[in-house]
This record gives C-alpha cells, structure tokens and sequence, in this order.
C-alpha cells in the first residue's frame, strides 16, 4: 500500500512518513514547503513539491504514483492568524481539501485519513471530551477543521469512500532530533525560545477551576500521534468502508504551570512565568476521553509529558545550539489548541 501525505515535510508529517515506512507501507509526499523542510524526510521518499489548490498536479501525483489511500495533514494552524485572515484560512484548510477530494475522486482513491483538532470543541463545559461531544469551534481555525470533517464525511458517503477523521490535542515531542518543531509557535518551544534567551514566559490566568488555578492540557507525543495514523490506514486497508471520528490524546490533563514547571527540570533551567489575566476564549480544561480510539484502533498512547519535553530539548539544542541570554526580558506564552 502507498499513502500519499500532503504536508509530508511539516514537523507532525515527516513523522507519519517516517511512522508509515517503519510499518512497512508506501509513503509519496505531497508539500509547497512554506512550513515544511524537504531535508526531514528519506531521500527514497518521493516529495511532489506543490500545492493541494492544484489539483492536476494532485491527480497526477494520485496516478503517477499508484496511490492507494490519503493522509492529509497540509493545512494552516495558528489561530491568532485564522482570526486576522479567515479568507486565507478558508482558501487554504476548507478550498484545499476540497479540491484534494475532488482529485482523490477521480483518480479512484477511496482511502482518507483527515488530521482535524481539539479546536472543533471550542470550550467544552466538561472534564472529558467525547467524540459526542456538541462542537462549538470558538475561531476560524476550529471551524475550518470541522468544515473538513464535513466534506470528507459528505464525499465518502457519497462516493463509497471510507475515511478516519482525528482530532488531535496538544502535540509535542520529537522521534529524532532532526525531526523536533522548528517553529516556536507551541507551549513547549515557545518556553525553550525564552529560555534561551532569558526571557520569563506569560501566562494567561492563574485563576481557572483548576488544581493550580492555570489552564489543563492534554498533550500528546508526536510520535504516538504517527503510530495513530498508522494504525488508521491499516484500519482502511483491512476495511475500506470505515468511517470514524476519533479523539487523539492521552486522556490526562497537565496544567501549563506544570508543564512549565517540569521544562525546568529537564533543562535544568528553572522558571517562574509571570502570571496576567485570564485571555478570552480559553477554556480552563481540555482533555480527551480516548476509548474511542483505543476500541476502534486498538491504538493508546506511550509516552508521558517529560517524555516529550526531554525528547523536544534534545531537537531543540541541535538545532539551535546554547543562544545568548538576555535577562528581564519576557514573552507571552499560548495554551491554545492545536
């Protein structure tokens, strides 16, 4: 079996190529590059460099390649950016899979792994979030998502396709050094970035109903996140036909002072956020119920929060290498969904 992964060369993308190959199957890589690195993936990866809004060339990477299923992760992500140019954020998350799906269409490619996100929640008033629960994205970004997961579910009941949609929750972490975050646009890096360059990290609100008063998150390590979509086109190939939405976290919540408490202990760098009011729109607990994922999959995650720290650090100093401090300095720190 071959998959093409759209955004193959992005930071969670190189993982499922690298995740796919280990599992034995097939992987083409289908990224423009504007967030991708081509220097992530094998150099016996195919790389069709290129846009999903193309859609011959999509059709012709499908054919060329004797493609057998999709695994699309290309996709804009950050929300402050959704909410400034939401025109942009249609075009490129809602046009683009369309005209993938379109493409995937004709060349008879009836296999589709979706990467959604927590963000279609919004801000749940629950402890634990089921598949079932109401979806109330709270900005472009989340909506754009579950606009996808629409489309992709209207396209296979249309045309007999089978599809696994899966929303991710915090990812983090890295399999290799080489292929860690390179942007630091998350919490966990977002820290090292100040870290580096002595800088204390804002955090949003120390006030929620929480154990610590700080926003809960469920991160989950990438590399557990790859085996998922694994374990999602095998699911495909032994059923054509299926059609899930599924949770894709570990289950447990982490609060951000915690998260940053224990960046600390790794790095051996200890840090005090500098704690502001509470920012609109967060909500104070997100957390995945997984059963779901583990029932239809067989799939749970591995690795635990320091896990993904520690592996994170050791990408992020390769690198970036030990950059000069500059003390006094601070910077805003985001919890938002990914």
């Amino acid at each position: 079996m071959t998959w093409l992964v759209t955004g193959g060369a992005g930071y969670i993308g190189a993982h499922v190529v690298a995740a796919l190959r280990e599992a034995g199957m097939g992987a083409v890589v289908l990224d423009d590059l504007s967030s991708g690195f081509a220097d992530r993936l094998p150099a016996d990866v195919p790389c069709v460099v290129g846009s999903v809004l193309d859609g011959r060339l999509v059709e012709g990477a499908l054919r060329d390649h004797r493609v057998d299923g999709v695994i699309h992760l290309a996709a804009k992500k950050q929300v402050a950016e959704s909410v400034g140019d939401p025109l942009f954020y249609y075009r490129e998350n809602v046009e683009g899979l369309r005209v993938l799906l379109d493409a995937a269409s004709r060349a008879d490619v009836k296999r589709f792994v979706f990467s959604s996100s927590a963000a279609v929640y919004g801000s749940p008033p629950t402890e634990y979030i089921t598949e079932e629960t109401p979806c109330h994205p709270v900005n472009p970004y989340g909506e754009t998502k579950l606009a996808g997961e629409w489309l992709v579910r209207a396209v296979a009941h249309a045309t007999g396709a089978g599809y696994v949609s899966l929303r991710y929750f915090n990812v983090a972490g890295a399999d290799t050094p080489e292929l860690a975050d390179r942007q630091a646009t998350n919490l966990i890096p977002m820290v090292f970035k100040q870290l580096e360059l002595g800088r204390r990290p804002l955090v949003f609100g120390a006030d929620y109903p929480t154990s610590d008063g700080t926003c809960v998150r469920d991160f989950i390590h990438v590399s557990d996140l790859a085996a998922a979509h694994v374990a999602a086109a095998r699911r495909l190939i032994a059923d054509a036909s299926a059609r899930l939405t599924l949770n894709v976290g570990r289950g447990r919540g982490v609060s951000v002072r915690e998260t940053i408490t224990l960046i600390g202990e790794v790095t051996g760098r200890p840090v005090e956020p500098t704690v502001l009011e509470r920012r609109a729109g967060d909500p104070a607990r997100v957390v995945a119920s997984v059963d779901s994922v583990l029932r239809e999959l067989g799939w749970n995650a591995r690795f635990g929060v320091r896990e993904m720290i520690s592996s994170a650090w050791t990408g992020w100093q390769r690198q970036y290498g030990e950059g000069p401090a500059t003390a006094g300095s601070e910077v805003r720190v985001s919890h938002a969904i990914r």
